[in-house]
C-alpha cells in the first residue's frame, strides 16, 4: 500500500498512447524509399489496415508488473520457479502468496498458460505460460510451441471476459530463441484473435525492455499498419510464413501436394501458360505423372474431367476463396455474432454455433458471409466437429436461400463434408424440416444422414455439457417458456 500522498508506482493503461496514437513518431518503420514493384503493390496485405484493432494495441517500455490491467503475463518454466527480470519483477510487487499458490498448480507444461491472482499486484490475475527452449533442429516443435504460449493466454482472457492483457516477451534469452523470429509470432498470434475472437478485449499491452523496444517498433507496422500507405510499405517485409487464420505455424511437410504443373504459377493468360508448359516438360520429377497435356485439355473443354481432374479444379477454387477470405475485411460480418466456437461435445469433437436470428439475409453481402464462413471454418474443420443451430426465433428475412446453401456446398474443402459428424437442429419448425429433407435429399448428399432435430434444449445437453456450449439468453428464454426451466441435475446423470 502506497503512503498517503505518494505517488503509486504502477501504470494506467488508459494514459498510455495506442499504436494507432503513435503515427508519425517514426521508430523503425520500414523505408519509406523501397521501390516497389506494381506486381506486389498488387497482392492484398494479409494484414490489412484496421484502426479499430490498433487501438487496442499498446507498446509500453517497462515492467509488465507494474501495468493496471485485468490481467499480466509471467514467463516461467516447467516448474513455475524460474528467475528471470520478468517473473522476479511479478513475485516482488504479488507478494509471497503467489509463490504458495504457485506450489497448489504443480507445474505447467511448455505451452500452456495457467491464471492465479494477482495479490499485490495492480492486475487482478497473472496468467503464467512457458516458453519453449530454442533449437534450430526443433524449430518448428519451438514454433507451435511458442504459438500456443500466446494462443492460450489469449484463450483464458476472453474466456475470464478480462477487458486488458498485459504481454511480456515470453520468449526469454535465457531459453535461447532469436528475438525477431519470437515477435513475428506474437504479433500475428494476437492480431489472428483480435480478428476473429477479440470483440471483448479493449487492451493488449505489449511490454517491452530497452533493448527489445527497437525490434517491437520495427515489426509493429508490419501487423499493424497504422495507414493504408503504411501497408503498402510493410507488404515486403511480411515473411512468406505468416501461419494459418489464427497465426498458427504451417507445418510445410504435411502442407505437400501435388500441383497440376508442379513449379509453375496459374496463369490466366494461355499463350503464357502453354510456354511454361513446355519449359517445364522432362525438368521436374513429377512430369510423368501428368500425362498428355494437350488430351486433358481437350477433356475439360468438352465436359470429360477425369474424377482426378475435377478434384483438383475445386482445391485450386476453394484455394482463391481461402486466399480472398483471409485478406479481407470481414468485422462487419463477424460482428453480428452468427457464427462461432464453443467449446466440445462428449466425444471431444468441436462445437460450431451458427445463430439463425443473428443473419439479416436481406441487408449483409452474401458474399462475404460467405467468406467468413470459409475463414472461420477452415482450422476447424481439419479434425471431427459438430455444428449446432439454433433456429429459435428466426424470421423470413432470416432463411439463407437454397441455392445460397448449395454454392456454399459446392465450394467447400472436403474436409469439410468428411469431419461433420453431425448438425443439431435446434426449435424447429414444420416448415423447415421439410425445408431441410428437401435440401439434403436432393441438392445435397450425405447431409441427410447426420442432421439431428432437437425440439427442446434438454435433448441437446444429452450431446454436450452445458457448460461446453455458449447459447444465446433469448434461446434460454424461449426454451423455459416452451419446455419449461432446465433442471442440470437430470443432465449431469446422463
Amino acid at each position: 500500500m502506497d503512503p498517503l500522498g505518494a505517488r503509486s508506482q504502477f501504470v494506467d493503461i488508459q494514459t498510455l498512447p495506442t499504436w494507432q496514437q503513435q503515427l508519425g513518431e517514426g521508430g523503425g518503420d520500414p523505408d519509406p524509399d523501397l521501390d516497389l514493384s506494381d506486381s506486389l503493390q498488387g497482392f492484398p496485405s494479409p494484414f490489412p489496415f484496421r484502426p479499430d484493432i490498433n487501438r487496442k494495441i499498446i507498446l509500453f517500455c517497462g515492467d509488465v508488473a507494474l501495468l493496471n490491467c485485468t490481467a499480466i503475463v509471467n514467463t516461467s518454466n516447467e516448474s513455475l520457479s524460474d528467475k528471470n527480470p520478468v517473473s522476479d519483477g511479478v513475485h516482488r510487487l504479488a507478494g509471497p502468496e503467489l509463490r504458495d499458490e504457485l506450489f497448489k498448480l504443480k507445474g505447467c507444461r511448455t505451452g500452456e498458460a495457467k491464471l492465479t491472482k494477482g495479490f499485490s499486484l495492480a492486475a487482478r490475475f497473472i496468467v503464467h505460460t512457458v516458453g519453449p527452449k530454442y533449437k534450430a533442429k526443433y524449430r518448428t516443435a519451438a514454433e507451435s510451441s511458442l504459438f500456443s504460449c500466446y494462443r492460450n493466454t489469449m484463450q483464458l482472457a476472453a474466456e475470464q471476459s478480462m477487458a486488458s492483457v498485459g504481454l511480456c516477451v515470453v520468449s526469454t534469452a535465457k531459453r535461447g530463441y532469436p528475438l525477431e523470429d519470437a515477435t513475428h509470432i506474437a504479433f500475428r498470434t494476437v492480431r489472428r484473435f483480435l480478428e476473429n475472437h477479440g470483440n471483448n478485449l479493449e487492451a493488449v499491452v505489449f511490454a517491452v525492455s530497452d533493448s527489445e523496444e527497437s525490434v517491437y517498433r520495427k515489426l509493429l507496422p508490419l501487423y499493424y499498419p497504422r495507414s493504408e500507405e503504411e501497408e503498402k510499405v510493410s507488404l515486403p517485409f511480411i515473411p512468406a510464413d505468416i501461419g494459418n487464420t489464427e497465426g498458427e505455424p504451417v507445418v510445410p511437410e504435411r502442407q505437400i501436394r501435388i500441383a497440376e504443373k508442379p513449379g509453375t504459377l496459374e496463369d490466366d493468360s494461355e499463350e503464357e501458360s502453354l510456354r511454361s508448359d513446355l519449359g517445364q516438360v522432362g525438368n521436374h520429377a513429377f512430369a510423368r505423372m501428368e500425362g498428355d497435356v494437350d488430351k486433358q485439355r481437350k477433356q475439360i473443354l468438352q465436359g470429360q474431367m477425369s474424377e482426378a481432374a475435377i478434384l483438383k479444379q475445386h482445391q485450386r477454387n476453394y484455394g482463391r476463396w481461402l486466399c480472398r477470405a483471409r485478406a479481407e475485411d470481414l468485422s462487419d460480418v463477424a460482428a453480428l455474432k452468427a457464427l462461432y466456437q464453443t467449446g466440445v461435445d462428449m466425444c471431444g469433437r468441436t462445437v460450431m454455433v451458427l445463430v439463425g436470428r443473428n443473419i439479416p439475409v436481406t441487408l449483409i453481402d452474401i458474399e462475404k458471409a460467405l467468406l467468413y464462413f470459409i475463414h472461420v471454418m477452415d482450422h476447424i474443420t481439419v479434425k471431427e466437429y459438430v455444428m449446432v443451430y439454433f433456429h429459435t426465433l428466426t424470421g423470413e428475412h432470416n432463411h439463407l436461400d437454397s441455392d445460397f446453401l448449395k454454392n456454399l456446398y459446392d465450394i467447400v474443402d472436403a474436409k469439410f463434408k468428411k469431419n461433420l459428424k453431425a448438425f443439431y437442429f435446434v426449435h424447429p419448425t414444420f416448415r423447415s424440416k421439410v425445408s431441410t429433407w428437401f435440401f439434403t435429399t436432393f441438392s445435397v448428399s450425405g447431409m441427410k444422414d447426420r442432421v439431428r432435430y432437437l425440439d427442446t434444449l434438454q435433448q441437446l445437453f444429452t450431446c454436450m455439457r452445458p457448460e461446453q456450449i455458449d447459447i444465446p439468453p433469448f434461446v434460454l428464454d424461449y426454451d423455459a417458456r416452451v419446455n419449461g426451466p432446465y433442471h442440470r441435475s437430470q443432465s449431469s446423470s446422463l
